[in-house]
């Protein structure tokens, strides 16, 4: 597996696609009933794929990232060949986890309490291995507004 796993959820809401996928693996859902019951390293093998087939699509589509933490907003765009990473730290007792933070974090960017950063990488890893590593250590994906905005005002 070159990902992990979709959660429950994940392929509850994909119950649709999910159906799809099996009939062109030409399990239909009385096989697929059977399996379940006598052959669950199938079962699981099919889930597996299914899973990497759906993250494979998810990151291919990935453009831009954000992750927060207490003090630190991390952006990134996620360009074909590199990576571009803006930081945004907050040097006082800001929370930009809660509401108030992150509206104060938009209007007092130029304060001297926020220092920024930024930087390009190629990809040491295949792209979409690192992003789903992004991912994986919190990152959310994004429409980029926020690496847009913070990008005009850094350049």
């Amino acid at each position: 597996m070159k990902y992990r796993k979709l959660t429950k959820e994940q392929f509850e809401n994909l119950h649709e696609e999910f159906a799809k996928f099996l009939a062109t693996q030409s399990i239909n859902v009385d096989e697929w009933k059977k399996m379940k019951i006598e052959n669950s390293s199938m079962v699981e093998e099919e889930m597996n794929i299914f899973s990497d087939i759906v993250w494979e699509d998810v990151l291919n589509k990935t453009k831009y990232l954000e992750h927060f933490s207490k003090s630190t907003l991390n952006l990134f765009e996620c360009k074909e060949e590199e990576i571009n990473r803006i930081v945004l730290k907050v040097n006082s007792g800001i929370d930009l986890l809660t509401k108030e933070g992150y509206e104060w974090l938009l209007k007092n960017y130029n304060k001297e309490e926020v220092d920024f950063f930024s930087a390009t990488k190629m990809y040491k890893l295949e792209r979409n291995l690192e992003i789903f590593d992004l991912i994986e250590k919190g990152s959310t994906i994004s429409n980029g507004q926020l690496y847009n905005f913070f990008e005009k005002i850094i350049t």
